[in-house]
């Protein structure tokens, strides 16, 4: 008996043998399929991550602004008053600043909205910023007041 493996069956016609058209044009088939679905999860997780930048920011924000309170006694007026955690204006004669760095733009690109007095917070600041759709007012932005409801 013997158990040498044949070689002869690796060689001739079957070593060169190849791919046909049929068994690549199915690889790439089951390629995009598996790509239908895996893409749209990781765009999702995309939107949640900047939502979540978003709530981040608003809380740092939110921290910088009550230090600034706590030191002058009141919060930045107006719609400019995030410059105030940066710069010091010629009402904040207590500043303690700068208490962020610099006010970055949310997730999006946009600015954040800051509002004192605020509608939705009337004895403190309003803070949101526009969120996905690039319009203020909607169901999709992200907001201090929105904390406060959960």
């Amino acid at each position: 008996m013997n158990c040498k493996p044949n070689r002869t069956h690796w060689t001739g016609r079957h070593a060169a043998r190849g791919f046909t058209l049929i068994e690549l044009l199915l690889v790439l088939v089951i390629l995009g399929i598996l790509a239908a679905i895996v893409v749209p999860k990781f765009a999702g997780r995309t939107e949640q991550a900047r939502q979540a930048a978003a709530l981040t920011q608003i809380s740092s924000f939110s921290t910088a602004l009550d230090a600034f309170e706590v030191d002058n006694g009141y919060y930045p007026k107006g719609r400019n008053g995030l410059m105030e955690l940066v710069q010091q204006s010629r009402d904040a004669q207590s500043w303690h600043g700068p208490y962020v760095k610099e006010v970055p733009k949310d997730p999006w690109g946009n600015d954040y909205i800051y509002e004192c007095p605020g509608r939705h917070n009337p004895s403190s600041y309003d803070l949101s910023s526009m969120g996905p759709d690039l319009r203020a007012g909607t169901d999709d932005d992200i907001t201090n007041w929105q904390q406060q409801k959960k």
